[in-house]
């Protein structure tokens, strides 16, 4: 992937926003994510660039991928009402401390609605089912299968790749390649078969290597 490439990704989603409501907010969305973490920003930012090339594989249409673009940079803005010490917490998380972490698609879709335009209302939609399971053992509804939105799904593999390849405080990064045999044992079961299959088509064309 080229900086090119995600220049003009981030230029088409600032611009398709800004027509929308009247008013630069894609770069407010993104100071509240810097705002939250350095962590979450980044991890948004990578997880566009490998979402948008899936969803180029896909053939999604010019309006599918500006939402695709945008609930893959705005996927874990619910994440800024979660508290510290479950988010950043460096050990395992108690049963109950993981429902809290799994309110964050609830809080992101709610944020997003609230501004009260059709395009964010569609973000919304993905943004809150992209920890949904192909099996239906996802939440937050327990969706299944073809009933999960496409963009949910492209964000849902990627969103695992890239938390996989990279060091967290609660635990160290493994390599590109098992992270793939890791999700690639997982098609059909927490993930869309077809979304592994074009992740594991692009991943060894990821450049540079250590950004993601």
């Amino acid at each position: 992937m080229t900086g090119n490439k995600e220049d003009v990704s981030h230029l088409r989603s600032s611009s398709l926003l800004e027509s929308h409501v009247g008013f630069k907010l894609e770069m407010v969305l993104q100071h509240i994510l810097k705002a939250r973490d350095n962590y979450t920003q980044e991890h948004c930012g990578r997880v566009v660039t490998l979402a948008e090339a899936i969803g180029l594989r896909f053939k999604l249409d010019d309006h599918q991928m500006d939402v695709l673009s945008l609930t893959a940079g705005f996927h874990d803005i619910g994440k800024i009402g979660i508290p510290d010490h479950i988010l950043l917490k460096a050990g395992d998380l108690s049963d109950e401390e993981y429902e809290g972490i799994k309110q964050h698609p609830v809080i992101g879709a709610n944020m997003l609605r609230s501004i009260g335009e059709p395009l964010t209302d569609e973000v919304a939609v993905c943004v809150l089912h992209h920890h949904e399971h192909w099996d239906g053992q996802g939440y937050p509804d327990g969706l299944s299968g073809e009933k999960i939105p496409i963009i949910s799904r492209i964000v849902s593999v990627v969103d695992a790749y890239d938390a996989m390849t990279t060091t967290r405080a609660y635990r160290l990064s493994i390599g590109r390649s098992t992270a793939l045999r890791m999700i690639e044992s997982l098609s059909g079961k927490q993930f869309c078969p077809t979304a592994v299959q074009l992740l594991s088509e692009i991943s060894q064309d990821i450049d540079p290597p250590c950004s993601l």
